[in-house]
């Protein structure tokens, strides 16, 4: 045996050691953070109204920047028909007004990504108002975008200013679990939404993707977002906030698009949303200049990752 043939050999045993660590390195921080949401849930007090407050509108699919890669996106979202009735007395009510975030993240290794949001509201008045700032932490099975069957787990810690929020530091705590093949793609995010403090409450806000997958960058599908209010107490049904969005993803050129319009079902909804994702993904310092930027979160994967399709079948399976 030659000594290319043993090294390449020792390459590949230390990665599948790296690939099993990291993968129960997620596990465990997956298993804390259902644990967490759930005695977290036990501690807080009276329901709340469903939340108006959409600054980002979006499943998560568990696929992150590379090591080293910047990423941005712009999320703008916009209730045509919301709610009159603010959560917060005397705050902020979403009926025709434009929420949204420019989003920063940050590739630290295969499994780990960080980020950082500064969201605002222009309201039916035209008044353009910030709602303060958040960060997030976000862990995910390597190479999350290669395989049939992929997890994570994200972390955001978020200070949100009195108009929009009785609580003023809050966390989401958001599961990703999801399935694809070369057609399809099914995800579900399970989230908890915790407010910390005398005003807090730990809600259940679950969100879901089914997507056809039509080649050359183009999705369509059906997203479903809710809020049912704190666990334990769910909120009336008509209270709750349950809306189905129609959407598409797409890229022009390197930027990643999402367009979609969604109809609520519930009075505690928004009737009618518009919105949009705009990402881009920077080029790796060092990198091949001329090489696919990576996919970012929206679920657009590159024309080469399509081409490859076939083989992340079997490295899934691996």
């Amino acid at each position: 045996m030659d000594l290319d043939s043993t090294m390449n050999r020792i390459d590949f045993s230390v990665f599948s050691v790296l690939r099993r660590r990291s993968a129960a390195v997620l596990g465990a921080i997956f298993c804390i953070a259902v644990a967490s949401s759930v005695f977290l849930s036990l501690a807080v007090r009276a329901a709340h109204a469903a939340d108006q407050v959409h600054d980002e509108i979006q499943v998560y699919n568990a696929e992150i920047a590379a090591v080293g890669q910047w990423t941005f996106e712009q999320h703008l979202n916009y209730a045509a028909i919301g709610q009159t009735q603010p959560e917060v007395p005397g705050g902020f009510s979403s009926n025709r007004a434009l929420q949204g975030t420019p989003e920063f993240a940050y590739g630290l290794t295969p499994w780990w990504e960080a980020g950082f949001y500064l969201p605002f509201a222009v309201n039916g008045d035209r008044q353009f108002l910030s709602d303060g700032a958040k960060i997030r932490s976000l862990f995910v099975v390597p190479d999350a975008g290669k395989r049939s069957f992929f997890y994570g787990v994200n972390f955001e810690l978020g200070y949100e200013l009195p108009r929009f929020s009785l609580a003023a530091w809050n966390l989401e705590i958001r599961p990703i679990i999801g399935v694809r093949n070369k057609e399809w793609e099914f995800i579900v995010n399970p989230i908890v939404d915790i407010g910390f403090g005398s005003n807090g409450e730990a809600d259940f806000a679950p969100a879901a993707r089914l997507a056809r997958n039509l080649g050359d960058d183009r999705f369509i599908g059906l997203e479903y977002y809710a809020d049912y209010g704190k666990i334990g107490s769910f909120l009336p049904l008509q209270q709750q906030s349950q809306q189905l969005f129609v959407v598409t993803d797409f890229k022009v050129d390197k930027w990643d698009l999402e367009l979609g319009a969604g109809y609520g079902f519930t009075q505690g909804s928004d009737r009618f949303t518009l919105k949009g994702i705009l990402g881009y993904a920077f080029p790796v310092p060092g990198s091949d200049a001329n090489s696919a930027p990576l996919p970012l979160k929206m679920g657009a994967p590159s024309r080469a990752q399509q081409n490859q399709q076939s083989a992340w079948a079997q490295n899934s399976a691996n």
